[in-house]
């Protein structure tokens, strides 16, 4: 399987097809289709949004993904209420991130801070530590301390 390389110019004259074509999903599946990151650069893919990161966090996706179901889809003013508010072990860390994606957004991409909004919130599961604990007549039990990888991305609101 070869990929068709762009020239320059040729991305600049297509360049509303190819974004098009980038954002429509494609029946088979629900991927994105891949583009370079010099050809992304090139067509303004990106830009409309900020994108942040945590890795190797130390609690289980499960715990997590429950405080970012109260933030997905909601305003940065009131995502960044309710985690402020939340009585969860994952609060602080998402606190963290949502301000970085948030910086992310207005510096690197000159967003409105005011538009924004938690378009994507989610966590996956990293690499788990496997422990035991000695147990009755010998035996040992299996203690997994789970890890995560959790992604926020905010996007400016579009007004219709």
């Amino acid at each position: 399987m070869s990929r068709k390389v762009m020239s320059k110019e040729y991305m600049q004259t297509h360049r509303e097809d190819l974004r098009a074509a980038y954002y429509a999903q494609s029946p088979k599946s629900r991927k994105a289709r891949l583009l370079s990151k010099k050809e992304r650069k090139e067509l303004g893919i990106g830009k409309d949004e900020g994108h942040a990161t945590a890795k190797y966090v130390r609690i289980a996706p499960s715990k997590v993904n429950i405080v970012l179901k109260l933030i997905r889809g909601k305003s940065l003013k009131e995502a960044e209420a309710i985690l402020r508010y939340t009585n969860k072990v994952a609060a602080p860390v998402l606190q963290k991130l949502l301000a970085s994606a948030t910086a992310n957004a207005v510096n690197n991409n000159e967003l409105s801070a005011e538009k924004l909004y938690v378009a994507e919130a989610y966590a996956n599961e990293g690499p788990t530590m496997k422990r035991f604990q000695p147990r009755a007549r010998g035996g040992a039990g299996k203690i997994l301390k789970r890890s995560s990888h959790i992604s926020i991305t905010v996007r400016e609101k579009q007004e219709a």
